[in-house]
């Protein structure tokens, strides 16, 4: 029996009804997932203006606190160097000559001054340029996108950051103006050798300011943002030069300049000064930094700006540089071995206990470490008249006459110690001041043993010596080692009637807004008594004129030691002339023999001369 189908008027009015409801549950998935869009939508919308609000930002210049160099000042006020990350030194656009920032918007955005944040031609162009070259030639960033990028964003290549880095461009464009944007960023690039900023490179490859610089000059800095380091006039000048003069002709096709101003700045060629920051101060700027970070901190010496005027003198810093290399390179001469020996050189003004000079080695940029502080040496003989001091201060007569003959002594488990002196000469009976103007070694150990080694040991330390000393008789022969630095300082005191002055580097210290705070100079201490004092510096006079110290001979009112240790390790010379006190220690960071005959009237003594010569002048 077959069935027909059935017509729409032959089903039951029940399951007509029954249909219904059907028809609205199949539309609830739909509804679910326009629920679940929405929701994810306002996420994202959520996101993206949580992503949008935490951009970093800059509203006012007063917003910029980039890192800025802690600057080393001499005693004239001139920066000897830089304590820094980033080398930079902040400087307001007024002080920037009218050419500089239009020489950096001639190179890097010639539409700078139209656009807002963002340059359409020049990054069409860019991607023209970079496609027919096949690779990354060009970048169309403009100005204001670099200081973005620079100041505010990471240097992860992303979509996402140059989605912020467009952003942000604009935003700076509406908050700051055109000069405000330049003056951000002539401060915060980065132009080489470690210089962040127009000023941080005028002084590093032209050693000026920024104010002073002239078109060739500028021309030179303008090129350099698209790669410090290939365009570093110090490293690659033919570089450097055609850099410069693409600039220059930029400039001359903006009338910027004329054609014949370009043509004349390419016309004096590059004329780079060596690097300001030289290495012949590197020396006393490590030792300003140890000083400092006794009242800051290293975040703050990296980001405060400070600028630290101290006691050296540039002019003989340079000369005592000299004086130490080539002291070192004749004792390399005469006895050739490797590494060839080093050298230091402290001068204190007498008076004051301040550093004029200070050189802890013949080459800073090859040898850092400063053996003029750091180092301690055995002085030799440059330590007897500490004790000849101590001697005359606890009673010992001038006019006491010591035994220059052979001495034995008991040294322990039954041998006998016998100090010598230098070839083993020996000169009888000595009164106290022939004894030191010869050296006597023997007549220094009978000296000490008079005295005793508590006085010594105790003079020792008000006269600055803070390197413990051997509580034995070798003392008398300098054979507990000291520093050159406190070891001047001791003998500045002798030229100072008995006054003794704590060496001192610095003076003031200057934030970034003016506020000066006086460095703490300590008070003189009498540690002599005058008439100790003059005998000290009248007999040491005796020993350039007569004694081993005759290569000092040639600089007024000079007076000194000489130190030699065994076999010839260490060779010292430190003495006064009016109003300077200079230490000069010669040897081997190894504590290598510096070679026959090499004493420290043939080693160091001339090196003192040749500084104090100048010095006295």
């Amino acid at each position: 029996m077959s069935t027909l189908p059935l017509e729409k008027a032959d089903i039951p009015a029940e399951m007509e009804h029954t249909r219904t409801p059907r028809r609205v549950l199949d539309q609830r998935p739909l509804i679910t997932l326009l629920l679940i869009v929405a929701g994810v939508v306002t996420v994202c919308i959520g996101t993206v203006l949580a992503w949008f609000l935490g951009l970093p930002d800059i509203r006012t210049v007063a917003d910029y606190r980039p890192q800025v160099a802690t600057l080393v000042l001499d005693r004239r006020g001139r920066p000897i160097d830089a304590i820094a990350h980033q080398f930079r030194i902040v400087i307001p656009y007024s002080e920037m000559p009218a050419l500089l920032p239009r020489a950096f918007v001639a190179a890097e955005d010639s539409r700078f001054w139209e656009h807002t944040g963002l340059d359409g031609w020049s990054i069409a162009r860019a991607a023209i340029n970079n496609l027919l070259a096949g690779r990354r030639s060009q970048g169309g960033s403009t100005i204001t996108q670099q200081i973005t990028r620079g100041l505010l964003l990471t240097p992860e290549k992303s979509y996402l950051r140059k989605l912020a880095e467009a952003i942000l461009a604009h935003r700076i464009e509406r908050m700051l103006t055109k000069e405000e944007i330049l003056y951000l960023y002539l401060n915060e690039i980065y132009l080489g050798e470690g210089a962040y900023g127009v000023e941080a490179a005028a002084r590093t490859y032209f050693n000026k300011h920024a104010r002073d610089l002239d078109l060739g000059e500028i021309a030179v800095l303008a090129g350099m943002p698209q790669s410090p380091s290939n365009y570093s006039p110090l490293r690659n000048p033919e570089a450097a030069r055609a850099r410069q003069r693409y600039v220059l002709n930029r400039m001359a096709e903006d009338n910027i300049v004329t054609a014949e101003a370009a043509r004349a700045a390419w016309d004096q060629g590059l004329r780079t000064s060596a690097n300001w920051r030289r290495a012949v101060h590197g020396y006393f700027s490590l030792y300003v930094r140890s000083q400092l970070l006794t009242r800051f901190t290293e975040e703050e010496l990296f980001r405060k700006g400070l600028r630290v005027a101290t006691t050296v003198d540039s002019v003989l810093q340079l000369a005592a540089a000299r004086a130490v290399q080539e002291g070192v390179a004749r004792v390399h001469e005469r006895h050739p071995q490797e590494p060839p020996p080093q050298g230091a050189l402290v001068a204190l003004d007498t008076a004051s206990g301040r550093i004029l000079a200070m050189i802890g080695g013949a080459d800073f940029q090859s040898a850092p470490f400063n053996r003029a502080v750091q180092a301690n040496r055995q002085p030799g003989s440059a330590f007897k008249p500490l004790v000849y001091a101590a001697a005359l201060e606890g009673g010992v007569p001038p006019a006491t006459v010591l035994q220059d003959t052979p001495l034995a002594l008991p040294s322990g488990g039954g041998r006998l110690w016998r100090p010598t002196n230098f070839r083993g000469e020996y000169r009888g009976a000595l009164s106290l001041a022939e004894a030191l103007v010869h050296s006597s070694n023997v007549a220094a150990v009978r000296l000490l043993r008079q005295t005793g080694l508590d006085p010594v040991v105790r003079l020792s330390g008000r006269l600055g010596i803070t390197a413990p000393l051997q509580p034995d008789l070798t003392l008398a022969l300098g054979a507990s080692p000291v520093s050159v630095l406190e070891l001047t300082a001791a003998y500045a005191a002798f030229a100072n009637r008995g006054l003794f002055h704590k060496p001192v580097g610095i003076t003031r210290v200057q934030d970034r807004d003016g506020r000066v705070t006086p460095w703490p100079q300590a008070p003189a201490e009498r540690v002599l008594s005058a008439r100790t004092a003059e005998w000290l510096h009248t007999v040491m006079a005796q020993v350039v004129q007569r004694g081993t110290g005759t290569n000092a001979r040639g600089v007024r009112g000079a007076s000194g030691k000489t130190g030699t240790t065994d076999n010839n390790i260490d060779a010292w010379f430190v003495g006064s002339a009016p109003g300077l006190t200079t230490g000069v220690w010669i040897g081997h960071d190894r504590s290598a023999s510096l070679g026959a005959g090499e004493t420290g009237g043939r080693a160091a003594a001339p090196v003192w001369q040749q500084f104090m010569q100048l010095a006295v002048r």
